[in-house]
């Protein structure tokens, strides 16, 4: 039978949906917070990389290394006292670096904590990354709570026209539904939900702000050794070659400081360029239930279109004159 005007119920709760569907990205600050999402993304891009952080993970160690040899080996050689009393007259001698040595321990556990959930987020952050930009998501909802509303302004003003509307109503109810599958955000959502919950203790102002500290800190460490240490060597009878080969780690922590800087200052730069916007994504639902969002309103958007269409009836034909009828069967016989 010919499709009618849907039912009065179906169109307002048609309106009602469409009506939601634009207002959610204005009720979720969604012009606001997905955009800084995607500058987020963004910034973080060229250091989550495995090559990357595993590089920073080995300049940590290597800077431990340095660190743990001047304080012992190398501590043991110019110092100038017996065992019993080594400790103390080493740090009379070299007071800056003693100082940075007891402080190095928290600082070597505090960054190469943050390296480590950093890099047990990789497979997360690869995962929202793929994702539509976040600049994108206001206008998924967006458009189509407009394409209702104007499908159905169409069907109220050409009547004749709601077999049409119906068709596109439920093709744009099943591309909602389908559309988590097709950008796989059943999987992808939560894992950079994951990522946002695992990142709530390192992108923060006062860690980064920290860590930034930490690397005056350590120039300091490395100019002591620099300064100090390797020049004592020399004065203990060692060439700047028998240095590097009884030394090394040492040797490599003041020879590779300016390096270690140089690579790992762009990546805190960018996690405290992004604090503001971490926070942003961060005030946004729960990821795992952006798949929903689109999948319930195009559930409803079918049912409401199904359930409520209308339908033309065909209308009885009136009674015929009893002449009429009577002259008709006499025909017949």
């Amino acid at each position: 039978m010919p499709v009618g005007r849907p039912k009065r119920w179906a169109i307002c709760a048609l309106v009602v949906l469409g009506l939601g569907l634009v207002a959610m990205p204005v009720v979720f600050q969604l012009f606001d917070r997905a955009p800084k999402g995607a500058r987020m993304i963004a910034d973080f891009r060229p250091y989550m990389t495995s090559a990357r952080l595993g590089g920073y993970q080995t300049e940590l160690r290597e800077i431990d290394a340095g660190v743990k040899q001047g304080a012992t080996t190398v501590a043991a050689r110019i110092s100038g006292a017996p065992a019993s009393g080594r400790q103390r007259s080493f740090a009379a001698r070299f007071p800056d670096f003693a100082a940075f040595e007891q402080q190095w321990g928290g600082i070597y556990a505090d960054m190469s904590g943050m390296l480590t959930t950093i890099r047990g987020n990789l497979g997360n952050y690869r995962a929202v990354a793929a994702l539509p930009s976040f600049t994108l998501f206001p206008w998924f909802f967006v458009l189509p709570g407009v394409i209702v509303l104007g499908l159905l302004g169409l069907g109220l003003a050409r009547p004749s026209r709601w077999r049409t509307v119906r068709a596109a109503l439920v093709v744009l109810g099943l591309g909602l539904v389908l559309a988590p599958a097709v950008f796989q955000m059943f999987s992808r959502a939560p894992k950079g939900g994951h990522m946002i919950d695992s990142f709530k203790t390192i992108e923060t102002r006062a860690r980064v702000e920290r860590i930034q500290g930490y690397f005056g800190e350590i120039a300091i460490g490395q100019g002591a050794v620099t300064l100090e240490l390797i020049p004592a060597l020399r004065r203990s009878g060692l060439s700047a070659s028998e240095i590097s080969a009884s030394y090394p780690q040492l040797t490599t922590f003041a020879a590779q400081w300016v390096h270690v800087l140089n690579d790992m200052t762009p990546m805190i730069g960018a996690m405290s360029d992004n604090v503001v916007n971490y926070d942003a994504v961060a005030a946004l639902p729960p990821f795992a239930l952006f798949p929903w969002f689109f999948v319930l309103p195009g559930v409803l958007v079918v049912a409401f279109t199904v359930a409520g269409s209308g339908r033309h009836q065909r209308r009885p034909l009136p009674d015929q004159p009893s002449e009429f009828r009577n002259s008709t069967t006499e025909g017949v016989t």
